[in-house]
């Protein structure tokens, strides 16, 4: 019987509604979230029917989720912009971020700092300290929505890519762009550094793979175009080829030079996310409110790989059934470049003994803010034997390099599959000469974690090799080549510096109150006085004007502040005004605001009960003779019932989203089908 080398591992309903994203965890690939239309994150145990854990809070729709490192905390990004972090050990809320204006596409943690980046619909990416609950970095130059976002293994760099079909690599201490690589011709869907190499891949819309040299920014190769858009990539832990999961196929590519050393033919559609655990590919998937999971044997594949110069052209399943087993050893071939530093700091502090840290005290309790978002956000869970066991400080399944957890058996009806996975492949050290120059990094105080064993005695931690995850640095506040007072304003004191007390004056608190606040003040300052100019106008008695200034004025918060005034004075709606207003009710729709479209949404209902049986009796009969007071209400009344058509499309388009506005653009579709 031939060996089954990839199959479906298992397919269930995670949410009431539809499924939006999912992240299986990076370092175990045991456990999964999943996030929906419900605002709820749910936890699961890859292989296991039931959810381990629900995760409620989000006020709109989880658009992204993603598990840290070490599978200790999980951050999720809604439609609203809102990030929230959870600690899953203690099953409860760490932060809620607010600052994005859109939904949230990307999601990733520092691998050795206490900080989160993410990208959005916005076109903005953001760099948060999660213990000081803000933004201290915000990345503009895209001109689209970002959707994929990774940092460096070392912790320097930061890679973004998004629907403008730009990758862009961002410099962390400094602040700035590195370098913007533009040759795909459609939107990047997956962004991957490699785990040991200065080298880069990305898929796109475009069907091809590119891989990157990170020292030259040039090209090394790129794949020909495939049969489908490219979803996902993944390199493998020891850095010999790429996974490239797209619709229905999965790919195991070389760059130097590009081949295509193996092909699978997967049924898993859309698939989201991969991860490689126990000589094992998990892939998943989702469709509506069902999530897919599907297993691929990589074993013998990870002991020998294609001899044969393959097409990089993606092949037919025959073909590639029959040259599956002609295999034998090919090494990858040997580069000069150089590697990223993954070695931590040696230190003498460890997790279970964390010298207290000395930072403002007004941010060391809880703020109101805080206290509201414990209350709203909760943990819920829901299979208490399956939380302890991932979850106790002895069995972790991501805490057990001396014992693996098992790989996932094939379907019993084939039992062909090898038993023994090979031993993983040690990647070697880079040379001392191979290491980036470090720039010094001025003393700080460490940022705080929590404590697992908070009865065992401080030791002291060895170096290590084959282990570095277990050197923790004693200050938080310096990962690799990251100094957070290059983030923090310059006159901000260090969290480690005593700071003389003295009484502030009224003048003081308010000038300490405004400071990083000058931008929204000078957007209010300016929204003041154009409400100045138009209740002016509207005070002289012209209320046509006044609408047609706040149009000019091409401000949308200006004109969603007028038309609450028109919604609760209904008796000052005219056919002038519809006219003059509809155009920009389109435009209101379309918003990223959910106030501003709820808005445009209630003058469009009042509106259409007030003129459209006006609007239906004026257009049935055309004016004749000479009558201008008449065919004046003509054209009015046919301008209005054009922008009424135009609007429709909208309407039905979103008449099926979720919660309130679903309802509100259900209840306004009924009223536009009284327009004949």
């Amino acid at each position: 019987m031939a060996t089954k080398r990839s199959w479906k591992l298992q397919e269930f309903v995670a949410h009431g509604s539809n499924v939006n994203c999912l992240a299986l965890g990076p370092k175990s690939g045991r456990v999964m979230v999943t996030g929906g239309d419900d605002k709820k994150v749910n936890m699961w145990a890859v292989g296991k029917p039931n959810c381990i854990m629900s995760l409620s809070g989000q006020t709109s729709s989880v658009e992204c989720v993603r598990f840290s490192g070490d599978e200790e905390l999980l951050a999720a990004g809604s439609q609203s912009g809102t990030l929230k972090i959870w600690d899953l050990e203690a099953a409860k809320i760490v932060r809620t971020l607010t600052g994005h204006k859109s939904n949230v596409k990307g999601l990733d943690f520092h691998p050795y700092g206490d900080f989160v980046a993410s990208s959005s619909a916005d076109t903005k990416v953001k760099l948060w300290d999660i213990r000081r609950k803000g933004c201290i970095f915000t990345y503009t130059g895209h001109t689209g929505p970002v959707t994929c976002i990774q940092f460096s293994p070392d912790g320097r760099w930061l890679l973004t890519g998004g629907d403008d079909c730009v990758i862009k690599l961002w410099d962390l201490a400094a602040g700035k762009q590195l370098h913007e690589f533009k040759h795909h011709k459609g939107p990047i869907t997956g962004i991957e550094f490699h785990p040991v190499e200065f080298l880069m891949s990305s898929g796109s819309g475009d069907k091809t793979v590119k891989f990157w040299d990170l020292e030259t920014f040039q090209m090394v190769s790129s794949t020909a175009h495939g049969a489908s858009a490219v979803r996902c990539i993944k390199f493998h832990p020891d850095g010999n080829y790429l996974f490239c999961g797209s619709q229905d196929y999965l790919h195991v590519f070389g760059w130097e030079p590009v081949r295509c050393f193996d092909a699978f033919s997967m049924s898993w559609g859309k698939v989201e996310d991969m991860v490689v655990a126990n000589s094992q590919l998990i892939g998943a998937s989702c469709h509506q409110t069902n999530v897919s999971l599907y297993v691929v044997d990589i074993n013998l594949f990870d002991q020998k790989i294609n001899t044969s110069e393959s097409s990089v052209q993606y092949m037919s399943p025959q073909k590639e059934a029959q040259q599956a087993p002609d295999i034998s050893e090919v090494p990858r071939a040997a580069t000069a470049r150089r590697s990223f530093r993954r070695e931590r700091p040696l230190t003498t502090s460890t997790k279970q003994n964390r010298p207290e840290v000395k930072c403002d005290p007004q941010r060391q309790s809880p703020t109101e803010d805080d206290e509201r978002e414990n209350l709203n956000s909760s943990a819920e869970i829901r299979d208490q034997a399956k939380y302890e066991e991932i979850f106790s400080p002895k069995n972790k399944l991501s805490h057990s390099p001396e014992k693996p957890s098992a790989p996932f058996p094939a379907p019993l009806e084939d039992k062909s599959n090898p038993s023994e996975p090979p031993v993983s492949k040690k990647v070697p050290a880079a040379p001392p000469e191979s290491v980036p120059p470090q720039p010094p990094v001025p003393e700080a105080a460490p940022l705080p974690r929590r404590e697992v064993e908070k009865s065992s005695p401080p030791q002291p931690v060895p170096p290590s090799p084959k282990s570095p995850q277990t050197l923790i640095p004693s200050d938080r506040n310096k990962p690799i080549g990251l100094d957070m007072k290059d983030f923090l304003p310059h006159n901000q004191q260090g969290a480690g510096e005593a700071v003389p007390r003295r009484t502030e004056t009224s003048r003081e608190k308010i000038d300490s109150i405004r400071k990083g606040h000058n931008s929204v003040s000078s957007l209010l300052l300016h929204r003041n006085r154009n409400l100045d100019v138009i209740r002016a106008i509207w005070t002289a008695g012209d209320i046509k004007t006044a609408v047609e200034s706040a149009i000019n004025m091409r401000d949308q918060a200006v004109i969603v502040d007028l038309l609450n005034i028109l919604n609760l004075k209904r008796s000052l709606w005219t056919l002038d005004l519809c006219v003059i207003l509809l155009p920009s009710l389109k435009d209101l729709l379309t918003s990223k605001y959910e106030n501003y479209i709820m808005s445009a949404c209630t003058s469009l209902k009042l509106l259409l009960k007030s003129f459209a049986g006006l609007i239906n009796t004026t257009i049935k009969i055309q004016p004749s003779g000479v009558d201008f007071s008449r065919e004046e209400r003509y054209n009015k009344c046919c301008k209005c019932y054009n922008h009424f058509l135009s609007v429709r499309g909208i309407v039905e388009e979103r008449q099926h989203m979720m919660g309130k506005l679903g309802s509100t653009f259900r209840e306004l579709q009924l009223l536009l089908n009284q327009l004949e």
